[in-house]
Parts: structure tokens; sequence; C-alpha cells
């Protein structure tokens, strides 16, 4: 399976290949870490990662008292699957 990309900083290589968007939900779907993110433009997009992609961008996201990624920024790729 071919994994979407995530960062929780903007990426300093190849940045016009990186899309901003801001996450709407973080799910488990069939043994993988599923981010929903909404596009500045208003598209929702869902990006498949592993669950140890998720746990470092997440680790990196200057989240409040609640601990919850959801309203967070992040750059992505779509890359498909």
């Amino acid at each position: 399976m071919n994994h979407d990309r995530i960062h929780a900083r903007e990426p300093s290589h190849d940045v016009e290949r990186w899309s901003v968007g801001t996450i709407q939900t973080i799910d488990e779907v069939d043994g993988h870490c599923v981010v929903t993110v909404r596009s500045a433009d208003g598209e929702s997009v869902d990006l498949v990662v592993t669950f140890a992609i998720r746990d470092l961008f997440v680790s990196r996201l200057d989240i409040g008292d609640d601990g919850s990624a959801v309203g967070e920024q992040v750059w992505y790729r779509k890359r498909g699957g």
C-alpha cells in the first residue's frame, strides 16, 4: 500500500509539492490510520498513514491541554493507495 505523507511543520524541501490542511478527524480503518484534513479550498481529503507516522506528527504538534490534534494545521501530500 502506498501511504500518504503528513508533517506537523512546514517542510523545507519541495515546498511547492505540499498542501496545507486542518485536521478534522483521526481514525483507524482496516488497520491503518486515516487522517481527514480540510484543505485550504475547503475540500475534505483522507490521508492514509501508518500508526508510527501518526504518532510522530501528533507528537510534533503544539496541542493544548485537551490533547486533541483536531483543528491543528498540517502539511500533506496525497499519494493514493
